[in-house]
Order: structure tokens, then sequence, then C-alpha cells
């Protein structure tokens, strides 16, 4: 167990180091820099700005300079919002962002998982067609498309929700929608297919055989099992639904990490983006693993060190 743990550990460190370094050489590979953008600053004020943040220094040193700041848990400071650092931004940013991620998981496994359950239990019959029906309009229809439908019908004609914000909590509401859309539709036919696998195995017969009911076949035997496909896809999910999505959040005007992220690309913040693109895999990285551990819990006979 503890070998297992430090190995990923260090997977993850790796990781992240190459993550660093392969954001850091496309963003210097680009033509420009933060200050190309706009106006062209007079050359003494460009020399100026380059020599307070290092940005004439060769690339190696401004590449370990970055990595030494990341190891104090400092991303740098923020090229275009004066004032301000990485670490700032995202601490306002991301409590908007993990709020309305996580009440998408919530919903997405709420809705999702009884309906997989219900199209693989009345396979082929019409609750299994309609549910097919919708999870298929929920993976081919983006999500700044939905986004757009529910924010012109729901909230721009009928008034029930807030157009943009979270100033009032039902703000949280069609955007969840949204962004929940293709997960929901994903993981609903995922669990059906995986549900189906595990109910045609050589077990679920003996149990019925045994005089189970129906319902404890399915709950004890049937359903645990087939919820570790549904685990896998569960962490970089999460990690997707917990940083948002930046169309959306762009849509709702919600002031999330989306937004900063966003206007950092366009603005060429060398720091910012490295600084977002590092914390969101840094999530990716921690919830995968922590799905490795969940494995165990539900199905004992996985064992980490395999």
């Amino acid at each position: 167990m503890a070998r297992y743990i430090l190995k990923r550990l260090a997977m993850m460190v790796v990781t992240l180091f190459a993550i660093m370094l392969v954001t850091f050489l496309i963003m210097h590979a680009i033509p420009g820099g933060p200050y190309s953008a706009g106006k062209r600053l007079p050359e003494d004020i460009q020399a100026a700005l380059d020599e307070k943040y290092h940005l004439n220094d060769p690339l190696y040193v401004q590449f370990f300079d970055y990595v030494k700041g990341v190891l104090q848990l400092d991303l740098g400071p923020s090229f275009r919002y004066e004032g301000l650092s990485v670490n700032d931004l995202i601490a306002q940013g991301f409590p908007v962002s993990a709020t309305l991620g996580v009440l998408a998981m919530l919903f997405t496994l709420v809705i999702s998982i009884p309906m997989g359950i219900i199209a693989a239990l009345k396979h082929g019959k019409w609750q299994d067609t309609l549910i097919s029906v919708v999870t298929t309009i929920g993976v081919t229809v983006p999500s700044f498309v939905i986004a757009t439908l529910l924010e012109y019908f729901l909230a721009y004609r009928l008034r029930w929700f807030p157009i943009y914000g979270v100033e009032n909590p039902k703000g949280y509401i069609l955007p969840m929608i949204a962004l929940s859309g293709y997960y929901l539709a994903f993981v609903t036919r995922l669990t059906r297919s995986s549900l189906m696998d595990v109910m045609r195995m050589d077990y679920i017969r003996t149990a019925r055989v045994k005089g189970l009911t129906e319902t404890q076949v399915v709950v004890r035997h049937g359903l645990r099992n087939s919820l570790i496909p549904v685990v896998t896809v569960l962490g970089p999910t999460l990690a997707g639904l917990l940083m948002g999505s930046f169309v959306v959040e762009q849509i709702f005007a919600l002031p999330g990490m989306g937004r900063f992220f966003v206007q950092s690309i366009t603005n060429r913040d060398y720091t910012a983006i490295m600084g977002f693109t590092l914390f969101y895999a840094t999530v990716l990285v921690v919830l995968v693993f922590l799905v490795d551990i969940l494995y165990c819990l539900i199905d004992p006979r996985i064992k980490l060190a395999e």
C-alpha cells in the first residue's frame, strides 16, 4: 500500500513537471509577449517591464525561477491584472467554478445512474429507447448550445432564472444543467452498457438460483460491479466540472476561473496561463489517484499493488 502510494506520488510529480515544461515552451514559442497586445509600448518602458519581471533572462533561468516559485506555492504575478498574483486570481475564481462543478457532478450522478439502471433493466423496451434518444442528444449537442437555449427560454423569455451572475443561488441552476449535459448522457450510457454486461455473468444466474429477489440481485451483485467503469471516469469528469466550462461561464457571465483563463490567453499572460494549467493538472492527477483508491472500496478483489 505505502509503496504504491509513493510510486503514484512520484509519477504525479513527474507528470506535473512535464506539464509545466511543455506549457512554458509553448508559451514562449508563440510570437509576441504579455505586452505586445494592444497599443505598442515605448522601448524604454518595455525594457523596464522586461527587467522587472525578468522576461529578458534566458529561458532556462525563467523556467527554473518559475519552478522555484511553484515549490513555494507562489504562481507568480499576473502581467495583465495590476496588483494581483495568479494565486489571487485562482482564489477569486475557483470557489465559483468549484461550486458549479460540485453541483453539476451531484446532478449528473443522481440522474444518470438511475437512468442507466432503468435502461439496462428495460433493455429493448420503450424506456430504454427513450433514454437512448435523450442521451444521444446530450452527447451530440454542445454545452454552449444547451446553455444558450436555457438562457434564452428559461431566463430571458420566462424570467424563471437570472440571466447572468450568481448573486442569487438560482443563478447556478441553468449553468449546472448546461455543464452537466454531456457528462450526464455519457455516464448514463456507460452505466447501461456496464450493467447489461454484468447481468449476463454466471454469478448473477447463481444468485437468482439461490432465490434472491431481482432487486437484491441488481443492488448487491449487479450494480456494485457495474459501477467500476463509471468510477474510472469520475476522476477526469469531476476535474473538468470543478474547473468549470469556460464557454458556459462566459455565456452566463459567471466570475469563475473560465473568465480569467480566457482573458489570460487573449492577453498572453504567461504566468496566469501556466498557473491555471498547472492548477487544473494538479486537480486532475489528484482525483485520478483518489479514484484508484475507490476501486478497492467498491471491489475488494482489486488490490492496489496490482
